[in-house]
C-alpha cells in the first residue's frame, strides 16, 4: 500500500510541475526547465523507493554490466559492414527500378497502351 502511495506521489508531482510548466509562461523558460528537472528529480527519488523503482534500478545496473560485455565493432569494421549496406541499397534499388520498368512495359503491353 505505501508503494502505491509513493508511485502516486511521484506521478502527482510530476503532473504538477508538467502543468506548471505550462502556467507560469510569464516567467522566463531557464526557470521553468530547471523547476522542471528539479521536480522531475524529486519524483524519481520518491518512485525509486518503491520495490517497482528498485526492481528497475537492478535491471538498468545489470544492463550496464551486460553493455561492458559486449565486443564492439573496430573502425574498420563498422565502415565496411556500412559500404556493403549501402552497395545492396543501391543494388537493390536498381533491381526494383528494372522490374518496375518491366511491369509498366508488360502492363501497357496487356491493355494495348504501348506503342
Amino acid at each position: 500500500m505505501a508503494d502505491k502511495i509513493k508511485l502516486s506521489l511521484a506521478g502527482a508531482l510530476l503532473l504538477a510541475a508538467i502543468v506548471a510548466f505550462y502556467l507560469l509562461d510569464e516567467y522566463p523558460l531557464l526557470y521553468r526547465v530547471l523547476g522542471l528537472l528539479a521536480v522531475g528529480g524529486v519524483s524519481a527519488a520518491i518512485g525509486l523507493q518503491t520495490v517497482a523503482g528498485r526492481n528497475a534500478r537492478e535491471f538498468l545496473r545489470g544492463s550496464m554490466i551486460e553493455i561492458r560485455k559486449v565486443v564492439w565493432p573496430t573502425r574498420k569494421e563498422t565502415t565496411q559492414t556500412t559500404l556493403i549496406v549501402i552497395v545492396m541499397v543501391i543494388v537493390m534499388g536498381i533491381l526494383l527500378w528494372l522490374l518496375d520498368m518491366f511491369l509498366l512495359w508488360a502492363v501497357r503491353l496487356l491493355t494495348g497502351q504501348g506503342v
